[in-house]
């Protein structure tokens, strides 16, 4: 059988045309000059211009390139060689000073020279990875004394129903990996893609431990009733773009949200 990385790395790669010319991520709008950070993320980040940010799991490179309109001296990190190629295709583009690696998260170490101001990663990222210790030390390695992690993340209870929320169907804390088929892609439900995934649920409490025992102190914290994004089945757009589960309303968290400072 294929490794975790092979199987997931197919199915981010046959994505990828599909999110770029899809109405989810309005490549239009970013050429145009959008910026596709969310507030929360930009007033955890602060004042960038001048800072050196890593972005891990960049995707096909719109908040990299976000934080590089804002001044931000900013390398995207992805396994997905057609992200990362069509990441540069934009950076060309729009004439933007960024640098894209192709690699796995777990092997950036070995991609970058340089400490890094911000580290920056966010929505959807863990549940790729399974072991979370192994990324903290990736983090705090990759930040200079006193830099900080900022990471957004959808919460884990959302991560415990099935695919239209009715029910619970997966366990709250890791215990195995979930190994799903997966139709259509959050970007385009109606695409006629099929893929294999592999992932895993990670709790807060592993995430804050793995960071926490990495030598990263804990800064701030905070849970969100809303996703920022339309990206689940069910969606309801209660707020300018802030959505939650129609059936759920605001009985659960949707997404979290942290920063830590480099000892």
């Amino acid at each position: 059988m294929k490794n975790y990385n092979t199987i997931n790395r197919e199915t981010w790669n046959s994505k990828v045309e599909i999110h770029v010319n899809s109405e989810f991520y309005n490549n239009e709008a970013f050429l145009a000059g959008h910026n596709t950070i969310p507030y929360t993320d930009l007033n955890a980040l602060g004042d960038v211009k001048g800072k050196r940010v890593l972005h891990l799991q960049c995707h096909f490179g719109q908040d990299t390139l976000s934080l590089a309109r804002m001044g931000a001296q900013v390398t995207g990190i992805d396994f997905s060689e057609k992200a990362i190629e069509a990441a540069q295709n934009l950076a060309h583009q729009l004439e933007l000073e960024a640098k894209f690696i192709c690699c796995e998260v777990y092997d950036t170490l070995k991609h970058i020279k340089e400490p890094y101001d911000i580290v920056y990663t966010s929505y959807g990222v863990i549940g790729w990875l399974p072991d979370l210790d192994q990324w903290a030390k990736v983090i705090v390695n990759a930040l200079r004394p006193g830099g900080k992690l900022v990471f957004f993340e959808f919460h884990p209870v959302v991560w415990m129903f099935d695919n239209d929320f009715t029910h619970i169907q997966y366990n709250y804390f890791k215990d195995e990996p979930i190994v799903e088929v997966e139709k259509g892609t959050y970007a385009d439900k109606t695409s006629n893609l099929t893929n294999s995934t592999i992932t895993w649920n990670h709790s807060l409490s592993e995430v804050i431990q793995a960071l926490l025992k990495n030598d990263l102190e804990l800064i701030e914290f905070e849970e969100y009733d809303f996703s920022h994004y339309a990206c689940f089945n069910d969606n309801i757009e209660f707020e300018p773009n802030k959505y939650r589960i129609a059936s759920l309303n605001n009985k659960i968290p949707m997404m979290y949200g942290l920063i830590c400072k480099k000892r």
